[in-house]
């Protein structure tokens, strides 16, 4: 019986679920490389091994969503890596790349950023067991993701590449730099989640042109490309903030408006007669 129960256990199991926590594996393991490109003092290389763990990030859910391979161990394991691959990788290198032999308030700073998103990353996966989340903060981040502030570290290494590093490798600009991520991970201002964006049917190629552009730039110019993109990630913190409270205001006032109808209908709708006493 145990043997029989054994082999309808291992002819159940679905490869499904191997091949998105493949992904989230290969995507720590490139995080992890970066570090050794670091170490080797191969800049281009550690950056582009940050970049392409976000792409395999980006990956692993979707993949896990469309193959119904979903599991509380993934997510778990998705938490890890993002810990490993966006909060302890980019603070080494940059640590390694502008702050080496600044003294130990230099390592605080790098290690405040690697703290500070692993808070995030705990909150993030706390908040999920919310059943009632406001309407309103369906479609925003509390505080910037993983992969994003992960991003806005390597801005200024990125920007050396095509700029030179006279500026962008001193260690009070990436030290500040550390710590304005770092705050903004545990912070509580909403950001956009691309997760929520539904793309209307009559613009699905025009996204796909769009999508191959980038796909071009990154690859003619990869520096350029991604100093762009950080840049135009730092713009959208701002405009979230407008739009998080005008959909709330509206959504507010939508709840407000509905109360008030109901109390209306209520007033107005006859009362119950009383039963005649038997």
């Amino acid at each position: 019986m145990a043997g029989l129960k054994r082999r309808r256990r291992l002819h159940g199991f679905s490869v499904n679920r191997l091949i998105p926590n493949a992904i989230t594996l290969m995507a720590m393991c490139s995080g992890l490389s970066a570090i050794r490109f670091a170490l080797e003092k191969d800049w281009q290389l550690a950056v582009a091994g940050i970049v392409l763990a976000m792409v395999l990030d980006g990956l692993d859910g979707p993949v896990a969503r469309l193959m119904k391979g979903t599991s509380e161990f993934g997510a778990q394991l998705d938490s890890l890596a993002d810990f490993v691959n966006f909060g302890v990788t980019p603070a080494i290198v940059i640590y390694l790349w502008a702050m080496d032999g600044s003294g130990g308030l230099a390592w605080a700073v790098s290690l405040f950023f690697a703290i500070c998103c692993g808070m995030r990353l705990a909150r993030f996966n706390t908040g999920l067991l919310d059943e009632n989340p406001p309407p309103w903060a369906s479609k925003f981040f509390t505080g910037i993701p993983a992969p994003c502030g992960a991003g806005l570290i390597l801005l200024p290494l990125a920007l050396s590449f095509e700029l030179g590093d006279e500026f962008f490798r001193t260690p009070i600009v990436n030290g500040v730099m550390l710590v304005l991520v770092g705050a903004l991970f545990v912070s509580t201002i909403p950001t956009y989640s691309s997760k929520r964006i539904r793309i209307p049917r009559r613009y699905v190629g025009l996204v796909l042109l769009g999508v191959a552009i980038c796909i071009m730039l990154l690859v003619s110019t990869p520096w350029v490309s991604l100093s762009i993109a950080g840049i135009g990630y730092l713009a959208s913190i701002i405009l979230a903030q407008f739009s998080y409270r005008n959909s709330r205001n509206k959504m507010m006032a939508q709840e407000a408006k509905d109360l008030e109808n109901n109390d209306l209908t209520d007033k107005n709708s006859p009362d119950q007669p009383d039963k005649e006493e038997a």
